[in-house]
């Protein structure tokens, strides 16, 4: 009989409260995994979509939860890359099962990377969705380079707060819309030019832009179209993308579907030690209160991110 542990399970679709902090059997490393015992993870947009039936059919029950940070328990026969008890974090699964909402996780091995040692458990479990989102925005599909401009739309949110520095650490000029109260926030994290959307349109004061990382859709999206310079590129990271209306405006238009790479991942922690990336946690909540996080989420406008911790 496997030993049990503490997760979050879901056994239905439908609003926080079918969130269950209940017992589950502890997981077994297969011969190309780590079994990681599971210090914080972070709690995404994509999470709540899960919950509510919006990712298509899932089996029940459900650990929810891509992103962790943790120390290696036990490896896989073949896993030769990580020993018992390293510091190790990633985005793991996706969009298969990740089950990082609990204790223990059996990931990847080829998923996960040695933890920035500047970092805990706690900051670095809200990094991996967001960051390799915004890396694959702003350089695999947005081909961002030095001294262009890019506009980043939610920049005080998850992705958005790391695309901000990321782009940055790149040597672009960023422009980041918000509210007013992210101002001071996001010129700490480098932003050049600041808009607050509640009081001015993006599309009346802006032009020229090589690049904008969309996190909103709907009319945000209409107008991003219409800054954006011939030839640009709209990264779209929710709803669809208009081939026609790119056409319309000379540019490109391409969808963003975020994947786990321990190389990028790699090459973003380097940038945290290096101090020029860094993630902000608006709440920490212990695992038990997923649904609270869920809530959070869902009402919209959360600085940074949310992250859940075990206790350990």
């Amino acid at each position: 009989m496997s030993e049990e542990m503490n997760a979050v399970r879901i056994h239905e679709f439908g609003g926080p409260d079918v969130l269950q902090y209940e017992t589950a059997p502890q997981p077994e490393p297969a011969a190309d995994e780590v079994l990681v015992r599971v210090h914080a993870a972070g709690v995404n947009r994509v999470d709540t979509a899960v919950r509510e039936g919006n990712f298509g059919e899932i089996p029940f029950p459900w650990i929810p939860g891509w992103d962790l940070s943790g120390t290696v328990e036990a490896v896989g026969a073949d896993v030769t890359e990580f020993e018992e008890d390293s510091a190790v974090y990633g985005l793991v699964g996706f969009p298969e099962p990740g089950n990082a909402d609990a204790e223990y996780a059996a990931v990847p091995a080829d998923e996960i990377v040695e933890k920035p040692e500047t970092l805990d458990h706690t900051e670095a479990a809200g990094v991996p969705m967001v960051a390799l989102t915004a890396w694959q925005a702003l350089f695999d599909k947005g081909e961002l380079s030095e001294d262009q401009r890019v506009l980043i739309h939610a920049a005080a949110g998850g992705v958005g707060h790391i695309a901000v520095q990321l782009a940055k650490s790149q040597g672009a000029h960023v422009i980041g819309t918000a509210s007013g109260y992210n101002e001071l926030f996001l010129r700490d994290l480098g932003a050049d030019e600041f808009v607050n959307y509640r009081e001015t349109s993006f599309e009346e004061e802006l032009d020229d832009i090589d690049l904008v990382v969309d996190a909103i859709g709907g009319d945000t999206r209409e107008h991003s179209y219409e800054v954006l310079t011939e030839g640009g590129i709209l990264a779209a990271l929710v709803g669809e993308i208009s081939d026609e209306q790119a056409e319309e405006y000379s540019v490109h238009a391409r969808r963003v579907g975020v994947r786990p790479d321990a190389a990028i991942l790699s090459e973003i922690s380097e940038l945290i030690d290096a101090g020029e990336v860094e993630p902000t946690i608006s709440t920490t909540l212990p695992l038990a209160d997923a649904p609270e996080a869920h809530e959070q989420i869902e009402e919209g406008h959360t600085r940074g991110k949310i992250v859940l911790h075990t206790g350990d």
